[in-house]
């Protein structure tokens, strides 16, 4: 574990903020860190359907749980900031200016397998189809050292949708955890370059395909799964299912699937004016496909009601992102089966869904 400490304190030195998880609250959350000791050694998960809790234990781990509500998308998509902003010059003249894109160089200790796919898509979204220098600039300074997964939660199914428990690619540099340290490889020039500071030594040949194989019985425990097949043109060839309207009953479109989602990057942009009337702020919040306002054109709100709300989010996250990224939006995370304040599980109903594939159901 000095080992471990003297990594974040070369991060340090070389100008990083380093994040790292810890409790916070009652869950697991990325903060700024600079002592290993502020890691949450010995935690565990209990997740399910609306379900997440703590428990501590005496595992000498820092990483024996699967994943907290937060992932790394608020460190590259704020959840609020400002894009532009305008002023009155003294001359009566109206100015507008760009926000200014500098940020700090952040480390990210700990990253998810599922949590790097999420932001390969996020990249996909803001570096490529829609380039934002916000997003960019943050992107760029970013430092990622995954650990792989070991320990799923229930409600995990990343196996399911290819894109964990164990970190393929992405990071900069990916730890093994094992009850005596940890192993470490790089997966990027910057990794390399760092791996090479580091006081490491040759680590025990078993004791490594032990750390591999924790990470494989992590993929064989995950119980959920998604339907096999075609889900776009399952989920377009099943519109009118009544499945829709019985999980409207329960759905109370709150949003918070879409909140605690890696991948989604709905928002919404709105002028603040301060309280001199001298200047106004334009700011981009992040929003959802549940709130009224994500369908309103002109007077008219699209999708009034919650089965089609819940009908767009799962078409456009498992369906048409297709179209979109070339793969489904959703990475196996199960943030939004232990987040939803009544328990919905999008697995279950992709498979009600989907299972009248032929076309649509009366």
């Amino acid at each position: 574990m000095a080992r471990l400490q003297t990594l974040i304190d070369t991060l340090i030195d070389d100008g990083f903020r380093c994040v790292a998880p810890q409790v916070r609250d009652g869950a697991i959350l990325y903060d700024t860190l600079d002592k290993v000791k502020q890691l949450p050694k010995g935690v565990t998960q209990e997740q399910s359907n609306g379900r997440y809790r703590l428990h501590q234990t005496d595992s000498t781990r820092n990483f024996a749980w699967a994943n907290g509500p937060q992932a790394i998308k608020p460190l590259t998509f704020a959840p609020r900031e400002e894009l532009w902003y305008s002023e009155v010059k003294s001359d009566g003249s109206l100015k507008f200016y760009q926000a200014p894109t500098e940020t700090e160089p952040v480390a990210i200790l700990g990253v998810r397998a599922c949590d790097l796919a999420a932001l390969a898509l996020q990249d996909q979204h803001f570096q490529h189809s829609f380039p934002d220098p916000y997003y960019d600039a943050r992107r760029k300074r970013l430092l990622l050292i995954a650990v792989h997964c070991t320990h799923p939660a229930e409600t995990c199914f990343c196996a399911s949708t290819g894109d964990g428990p164990e970190a393929r690619s992405g990071y900069d540099l990916s730890l093994y955890e094992t009850d005596l340290g940890y192993f470490v490889t790089a997966g990027s020039l910057a990794g390399e370059m760092l791996l090479h500071r580091l006081p490491l030594e040759a680590g025990d040949a078993a004791l490594f395909a032990a750390a591999r194989g924790e990470t494989g019985a992590a993929a064989d425990a995950q119980q959920r799964q998604l339907p096999e097949g075609d889900l776009q043109a399952m989920l377009f060839g099943n519109l009118n299912h009544p499945q829709w309207q019985a999980v409207a009953e329960r759905c109370l479109s709150c949003g918070n699937c879409t909140q605690v989602c890696p991948t989604c990057f709905c928002h919404s942009e709105n002028s603040v004016p301060s309280i001199s009337g001298q200047s106004t702020a334009h700011e981009r919040q992040w929003d959802s496909c549940f709130s009224p306002g994500h369908s309103y054109i002109h007077g008219i709100t699209l999708r009034k009601d919650t089965a089609s709300r819940y009908r767009q989010w799962l078409t456009h996250k498992f369906g048409s992102w297709h179209e979109q990224y070339g793969r489904s939006g959703c990475v196996g995370c199960g943030r939004c089966i232990s987040w939803c304040p009544v328990g919905i599980d999008p697995t279950e109903e992709l498979a009600v869904i989907c299972k009248d594939s032929a076309g649509d159901s009366a």
